[in-house]
Protein backbone atom coordinates (compact mmCIF):
# COMPACT_ATOMS: atom_id res chain seq x y z
CA UNK A 1 0.00 0.00 0.00
CA UNK A 2 2.86 2.13 0.10
CA UNK A 3 4.12 4.54 -2.39
CA UNK A 4 6.90 6.14 -3.78
CA UNK A 5 7.02 10.03 -4.04
CA UNK A 6 9.54 12.58 -5.03
CA UNK A 7 10.68 15.48 -2.65
CA UNK A 8 11.59 19.09 -4.24
CA UNK A 9 12.87 22.33 -3.44
CA UNK A 10 10.79 25.16 -3.61
CA UNK A 11 13.52 27.24 -3.91
CA UNK A 12 15.83 25.78 -6.88
CA UNK A 13 12.57 23.21 -7.78
CA UNK A 14 15.23 20.28 -7.81
CA UNK A 15 14.06 17.38 -6.67
CA UNK A 16 16.59 15.86 -4.37
CA UNK A 17 14.80 13.08 -1.74
CA UNK A 18 12.43 9.88 -2.45
CA UNK A 19 10.54 8.63 0.33
CA UNK A 20 7.39 6.58 0.82
CA UNK A 21 3.60 7.17 2.18
CA UNK A 22 1.13 5.43 3.11
CA UNK A 23 -1.63 6.61 0.68
CA UNK A 24 -4.33 5.13 3.14
CA UNK A 25 -3.71 6.59 6.43
CA UNK A 26 -1.73 10.12 4.58
CA UNK A 27 -3.95 11.98 2.24
CA UNK A 28 -2.43 15.27 2.20
CA UNK A 29 0.97 16.16 0.90
CA UNK A 30 4.27 15.62 2.31
CA UNK A 31 6.68 17.92 3.69
CA UNK A 32 9.86 17.74 5.57
CA UNK A 33 12.61 20.03 6.23
CA UNK A 34 15.65 18.42 4.55
CA UNK A 35 19.07 20.17 3.05
CA UNK A 36 19.56 21.41 -0.34
CA UNK A 37 22.40 20.69 -1.66
CA UNK A 38 22.11 22.84 -4.52
CA UNK A 39 21.01 25.88 -2.23
CA UNK A 40 23.75 25.31 0.50
CA UNK A 41 20.61 25.14 2.78
CA UNK A 42 17.95 23.09 4.94
CA UNK A 43 14.57 23.69 3.09
CA UNK A 44 10.94 22.62 3.67
CA UNK A 45 10.66 20.03 0.87
CA UNK A 46 7.64 19.00 -0.28
CA UNK A 47 5.69 16.27 -2.31
CA UNK A 48 5.89 16.15 -6.48
CA UNK A 49 3.83 14.01 -8.59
Amino acid sequence: MREIVTLQCPECKNRNYSTTKNKKTTTGRLEFSKFCKFCRKHTAHKETK
